[in-house]
């Protein structure tokens, strides 16, 4: 962390502060539900199907635990840098846990990317701002990019910064400047899902550059 980044007031690692979490976050935005219908319709309506999603930030297995009700032939990939979150989350997922894989990583180590690879989607909620600072998320997005199969779908959703959302805007982007950064990380196309309550959900493709061929003169 450097001088500029901004530190969490909580820490997600002890069970206690990922307890509170869990406890108080769908009674703080009772609305995340419409974001959670959102991602499965999203991934419902993919061809080719989506079969293997990861998640960044998973917590404590609210979005997964909707998905994969949702969706049956769903396989995903919890990737989560708090132990005591995805303990939290195997207790919610009960049975739905044996088409689960949890990974103990952060988003925020370059080296989160390693073993991953030709994913149909990668989704993320209220997560991306956990890099402290938002002129990390281009990068992460950009490795996104390294994971997801050619034509995989990249679904991204934020607090945002100005009006009707945060105010710290070193922590949180407009939602201009996330929809920028997407797109400057390499995607074909971005577009915005659901915009409500102070959170912005967008989808992107990501589509390979084919290599630029020379032709002999």
């Amino acid at each position: 962390m450097t001088a500029s980044d901004v530190p969490s007031p909580i820490d997600l690692r002890l069970i206690a502060d990922a307890s509170e979490w869990e406890a108080t976050a769908m009674q703080k935005r009772p609305w995340r539900t419409e974001f959670f219908a959102k991602f499965a319709d999203e991934l419902a309506h993919l061809k080719p199907a989506a079969n293997r999603v990861l998640e960044l930030g998973s917590g404590p297995g609210f979005l997964a635990s909707r998905l994969l009700s949702a969706l049956p032939d769903l396989r995903m990939t919890l990737l989560d840098f708090s132990e005591a979150m995805h303990a939290l989350a195997r207790q919610r997922l009960g049975a739905l846990v044996d088409r689960v894989e949890f990974l103990p990583r952060s988003f925020k180590n370059s080296e989160w990317v390693q073993g991953l690879h030709e994913f149909d989607a990668v989704i993320t909620n209220q997560a991306v701002h956990e890099l402290r600072h938002k002129r990390y998320a281009k990068e992460l997005h950009r490795q996104v990019t390294t994971v997801l199969r050619s034509g995989g779908t990249y679904l991204a959703c934020d607090h945002f910064a100005g009006a009707g959302g945060m105010t710290n805007d070193q922590l949180y982007m407009t939602v201009a400047e996330q929809k920028a950064a997407i797109e400057s990380a390499g995607y074909a196309s971005v577009r915005q899902v659901l915009m409500k309550g102070g959170m912005v959900l967008h989808q992107a493709t990501f589509m390979p550059r084919s290599p630029i061929r020379r032709t002999l003169a």
